[in-house]
């Protein structure tokens, strides 16, 4: 039987449950246990597949194509673990599936009542077995949220229906310090965990997070207030990488307090990976600065899994990273002036897209290491159509209704519904030998997840090949081209996929690790 944690928040959101849950997982996984990731979030949406990135941060994308919170990229980034569409529920997706059921007839002609129907069908969710020794769920949202109400009663439910030794809750809260007085501030943390305890949770331990590492005089208070003992009272310390929050963790015992929650032996972990990050992030090293032609850097969470995969790469080849950000709206070519590379990330809509044609011309022109995402790749296909092949009137479907369309609709999709069918998970791509691409993955055969609705048509494949620019990655039925190249450049490499889905920070992704490598040398 699996053993589960549930990690809630109070105070204020995006205090960091996400990398708190990831970092529990990593501790587990450190003692040679298996863990699974699930997030709950409250908020009524079905899934986040139509939340705007300037709201809402990234849509992640599992491998069987469920579009789902950023917070599961965090998940399988630190655990290397493959989440599917069972790890990210909503409060949306609850409702639809219970108002379903009772449309079907599933409750007999019961009157449908938050209590037991909505917490029963949560707890279904919960528990959906991992055959993993630990499952670990985020519960979204800060406690006293309307919305959270109901999930905070399902896992109290749960807790007695498997056994309060089988369940650990783990609350994290905000300790604010006031610069005036030169003070830490306990008692939002103390509120927060009183009303928790309202809702008739207890948390078993608790992580602060703070400027500074507590006191022992405030883990004792805050540990009297609110009702745990002090050493499971854990600074959540600000730290300048997530990735050493594991190791801040693990300094603070939080292990041997899970251990003794759930009567495991005591041990140590092997935590030398991060260890490995930390020492990379304390060397005197080289400075490569990427320049991202993007639309989205209003929220800093737009572009999560593109910047993580980035840092990744930047690991792996032993340099630190400068992100230079550039809005595709206001694009000049003075702006890549600085850069060692240019990368075009994925994105919808016209907005800024003559601003990404002509940061590709730039990188094409100057001989600048390009790397194109979902739309960059699209943008480098026009662009390349326009300016080198002839055809001014070269453009995507999605923008421009009379063009020549070599960006256009190839999966059935209707146009004017954007609500309509993505191209979604992980599809495979057969390499063609002797290319950049095959050099880069070391194979021919390749999956790589997507997010997308329009497709390089491939009848302008022997137009673009005659011009100098080749199609390397094809799908295996040979319709929808996957990868260009242009070998006559000192790199120049784009895909319809999303890599940054699929990197982590103690392997990175062979198309970044090759293209910051490729910056590296700039």
């Amino acid at each position: 039987m699996s053993r589960y944690i549930f990690v809630t928040g109070g105070v204020v959101s995006s205090l960091g449950k996400g990398v708190s849950a990831a970092s529990l997982g990593a501790l587990l996984q450190s003692r040679g246990y298996s863990v699974h990731v699930r997030k709950f979030d409250p908020y009524l949406n079905v899934d986040p597949g139509t939340m705007s990135p300037l709201q809402h941060g990234e849509v992640y994308v599992t491998n069987d194509g469920f579009e789902t919170d950023l917070d599961l990229g965090y998940y399988e980034r630190f655990l290397g673990v493959h989440l599917s569409r069972n790890d990210s529920c909503s409060g949306g997706r609850i409702y639809w599936e219970v108002l379903n059921a009772e449309r079907r007839g599933d409750y007999l002609g019961a009157t449908v009542q938050m209590i037991p129907h909505v917490s029963n069908k949560i707890k279904e969710h919960i528990s959906i077995p991992t055959n993993t020794d630990f499952v670990i769920c985020e519960i979204g949202g800060t406690v006293g949220d309307i919305e959270q109400k109901i999930f905070l009663e399902s896992i109290r439910q749960y807790a007695n229906d498997v056994g309060r030794r089988n369940v650990m809750f783990v609350h994290l809260a905000l300790a604010p310090y006031l610069e005036q007085s030169g003070e830490l501030k306990t008692k939002p943390t103390q509120m927060s965990v009183r009303r928790l305890l309202e809702n008739g949770i207890q948390a078993d331990m608790l992580f602060v997070r703070s400027p500074r590492m507590l006191t022992n005089e405030e883990r004792a208070k805050i540990g009297m207030f609110c009702n745990l003992p002090a050493k499971n009272v854990i600074t959540s310390i600000n730290v300048d990488n997530i990735y050493k929050i594991p190791l801040v963790y693990d300094e603070q015992d939080v292990f041997n307090i899970m251990a003794q929650h759930f009567g495991l032996p005591e041990a140590a972990g092997d935590m030398s990976k991060f260890k490995k990050i930390e020492h990379y992030l304390n060397n005197d090293l080289p400075t490569c600065t990427i320049g991202v032609v993007g639309k989205y850097f209003d929220v800093a969470d737009a572009y999560k899994s593109l910047n993580e995969a980035l840092f990744h790469a930047a690991v792996q080849n032993n340099v630190h990273l400068k992100i230079k950000k550039i809005d595709a709206e206001k694009f000049t070519p003075e702006e890549c002036s600085d850069v060692d590379g240019i990368l075009i990330p994925g994105g919808f809509g016209a907005r800024g897209v003559e601003g990404k044609i002509s940061a590709v011309k730039y990188a094409r022109e100057n001989n600048v290491p390009f790397m194109g995402i979902c739309l960059g790749m699209q943008t480098a296909v026009i662009e390349f159509m326009r300016n080198v092949v002839g055809d001014e009137n070269a453009n995507s479907t999605e923008f421009a209704k009379n063009c020549t369309p070599v960006i256009n609709i190839m999966n059935d999709c209707d146009s004017e519904n954007m609500g309509g069918t993505l191209r979604l998970g992980a599809y495979p791509c057969v390499i063609k030998s002797g290319t950049l691409a095959e050099q880069i993955y070391g194979t021919t055969n390749i999956s790589e997840r997507h997010r997308h609705r329009y497709e390089v048509d491939i009848k302008y494949k022997d137009e673009l090949e005659k011009n100098g620019m080749i199609i390397s990655g094809m799908s295996p039925d040979g319709k929808l081209p996957e990868i260009v190249e242009i070998p006559s450049h000192k790199f120049f490499i784009a895909g319809q996929f999303h890599p940054e889905f699929q990197s982590n920070p103690y392997d990175g992704h062979p198309m970044f690790n090759a293209f910051v490598s490729a910056a590296k040398r700039k």
